[in-house]
């Protein structure tokens, strides 16, 4: 072990690795671009002498990419490497968030969550296979294209894939403390729809009925629904087009995060009772995407971060571990009683913000766990 956690990871090198990875903007919505960060991901794994498919994406959504690392028994069940390429970051965020290191911390769009994490463990393995050592497990990789608007288009592909490993790693971000997510709690999506009557708001205003006053009664009305143990927010508003005219529909997307199912299943039943078809103004409610409770504490689970515990002590480092909100396609592996530990990836603040960063001495910390997980897991 000692001589895998010694492998030549160098800063520099993985920062100059990182860069394209980074202006390669990929957001979500955006398939082209997210198919572009794919085509650069595979390229490399192919470098590394893996076998690479290609999944084609749907519901318009960019593709995905699987990959099987060179290994005596490749193909086989093992452990399973799950990461995201879409960002929240639209294109041209490069403008006001452009890739750069200034001292101990770099930035960029997406590095944090959950590029960093992605390349550092893609490049643990890029080592291992150079120094020509052998893990006791086959390797897979699955990145993805949806993950940051619930994970759509890939669930059933994710799910499928993880039931054929032992183990999986999700190098999503650490937790403010560096620690691991060993649990993390349910989130439910909404798209709401307020329907008004239109009039001409100078002429005659009173003839009207507006959507968007009565959607902005219902944000007030959401939000203060929320609690320590469930939380609702509104962070989608769309509505009006002429200043003039009274507007007769709005749009609205509402997340919900719920610590336990009874909770969620509640929040749920709150939200869907909003809906109305009656009066001048009627709201409808359309429930999105969900991801379940992935309750923590499992013994596979538990077993992976006394591993993952034992590796950080050599490295000189330690991992707390807790249950976790923000919601990952973790939840989903969690959530089946497949061993997962998640959040394992690189340290920084400000993800999904114009201040997104990384702290530049977690790249190689979080390589060498990377390689000392590779190397135990099954040993």
């Amino acid at each position: 072990m000692t001589d895998v956690l010694s492998l030549p990871f160098d800063t520099e090198e993985m920062i100059a690795g990182l860069k394209p990875w980074i202006e390669t903007e990929s957001p979500t919505f955006d398939a082209a671009a997210v198919n572009r960060m794919m085509d650069l991901v595979q390229y490399e794994m192919a470098a590394m002498g893996a076998r690479v498919e290609r999944i084609p994406g749907r519901l318009g959504l960019g593709d995905s990419v699987r990959a099987t690392m060179p290994h005596p028994r490749a193909g086989e069940g093992g452990i399973l490497l799950l990461g995201h390429m879409d960002t929240v970051h639209p294109l041209g965020t490069l403008d006001v968030l452009p890739f750069r290191r200034e001292g101990d911390v770099c930035y960029g769009p997406g590095l944090m969550d959950m590029k960093g994490g992605n390349y550092v463990y893609l490049d643990a393995l890029r080592k291992i296979l150079a120094a020509g050592i052998e893990t006791p497990l086959p390797v897979t990789v699955l990145f993805t294209p949806d993950e940051e608007i619930g994970t759509p288009a890939t669930r059933d592909l994710i799910e499928t894939e993880a039931k054929r490993h032992k183990y999986i790693l999700v190098p999503e971000p650490a937790r403010p403390d560096g620690g691991a997510v060993i649990g993390r709690y349910a989130i439910a999506r909404f798209n709401l729809q307020a329907r008004g009557r239109p009039s001409h708001a100078g002429w005659q205003l009173s003839e009207g009925r507006s959507a968007i006053a009565e959607m902005a009664r219902k944000v007030a009305e959401i939000e203060g629904m929320t609690t320590e143990d469930c939380t609702f927010s509104v962070g989608v508003f769309h509505a009006g087009q002429w200043v003039n005219c009274v507007s007769s529909v709005c749009d609205a997307e509402v997340l919900t995060m719920a610590k336990t199912q009874a909770l969620l299943d509640e929040g749920v039943a709150r939200m869907m009772a909003l809906g109305t078809d009656e009066g001048e103004v009627t709201l409808e409610v359309r429930r999105g995407v969900t991801r379940p409770v992935w309750e923590p504490d499992q013994p596979g689970t538990m077993e992976m971060l006394a591993l993952a515990r034992e590796v950080a002590g050599e490295i000189g480092f330690e991992i707390s571990a807790a249950s976790a909100g923000g919601g990952s396609d973790g939840n989903f592996t969690g959530h089946l009683g497949l061993p997962t530990l998640d959040s394992i990836g690189v340290r920084g603040k400000g993800l999904h913000t114009l201040g997104e960063h990384i702290y530049v001495d977690s790249l190689v910390e979080r390589a060498r766990l990377a390689a000392g997980l590779y190397c135990r897991l099954g040993a």
